[in-house]
């Protein structure tokens, strides 16, 4: 047997190591895909109806085995019918680069931020939401709520919403994730800032002095909009600035640095 082995060896040519990790990968990355989902128990009961096949053709069972046979003679015919819906999104998955994956949900992201923040300044609720980028933010997070949820205009709005809990804290934005909510953040220790800015604005120039966070800010008392990145402010901007200065600063160039080494994504 060794022998035989060690002759099949030098006809193994190249093109025959990528073709089985070529089939390997695909089949691994199609289990990830159904993984969780209901095709995973269809892909089961299609095992299982192939394993009688077989065994009813060892038994001697020839109306069973006949059955079984004219079912999977169209099995590609069925598994086109019965898993269309997972077919077309394993489809629309590969057909989308990982840049471009998460580019859109980068986008996403910022859009729902946005929204918040401007849903927030209308009612003039104070806000202080704060991005992570390539210096970690994690040091802050022992001093607020952990939350690990998805970024959405609603969770903002509830979290910042008057007289709750986590309303005076900051929300820290981490890898594409609302990672924890009222956090403490250290305030500026910059002599030469306006008297008139108040504790959400002095901490998001702390922040940012201090890392390379992105902060934006909304002011309880006037409902202003304002950004913070690299200890500087913009105040009193509109939703459309905002959006702006976001993608700018979060999803697009910054300088030499493309926007993917940002750690908002991971």
């Amino acid at each position: 047997m060794w022998s035989e082995l060690v002759s099949f060896i030098p006809v193994l040519r190249w093109q025959d190591v990528v073709d089985i990790l070529a089939v390997a990968f695909i089949i691994y990355r199609v289990i990830l895909l159904i993984k969780g989902t209901r095709a995973i128990q269809m892909a089961a009961g299609l095992a299982v109806i192939t394993v009688i096949y077989f065994v009813a053709r060892q038994l001697g069972l020839f109306t069973l085995h006949w059955l079984l046979g004219t079912i999977l003679s169209s099995l590609f015919l069925l598994i086109v019918i019965v898993f269309q819906d997972d077919i077309r999104r394993v489809l629309t998955q590969m057909g989308q680069t990982p840049f471009l994956k998460m580019k859109v949900k980068t986008f996403q992201i910022l859009e729902e931020v946005a929204k918040a923040v401007t849903t927030m300044a209308e009612s003039k609720t104070g806000a202080l939401v704060v991005f992570e980028r390539s210096v970690g933010l994690a040091d802050y997070f022992e001093s607020g709520v952990v939350i690990d949820g998805q970024v959405s205009r609603e969770l903002l709005c509830t979290i910042f919403a008057k007289n709750t809990p986590l309303h005076d804290g900051a929300v820290i934005i981490q890898k594409g994730r609302l990672a924890v909510a009222g956090s403490v953040l250290p305030l500026t220790t910059n002599p030469n800032i306006s008297r008139q800015l108040g504790t959400r604005h002095r901490a998001a120039l702390g922040i940012t002095e201090q890392t390379d966070a992105m902060a934006v800010v909304v002011s309880e008392e006037t409902g202003s909009i304002s950004v913070a990145i690299h200890g500087k402010l913009t105040r009193d901007i509109d939703a459309g600035t905002l959006r702006r200065i976001l993608h700018t600063g979060l999803a697009m160039e910054d300088g030499d640095r493309p926007w993917w080494r940002f750690r908002l994504m991971g």
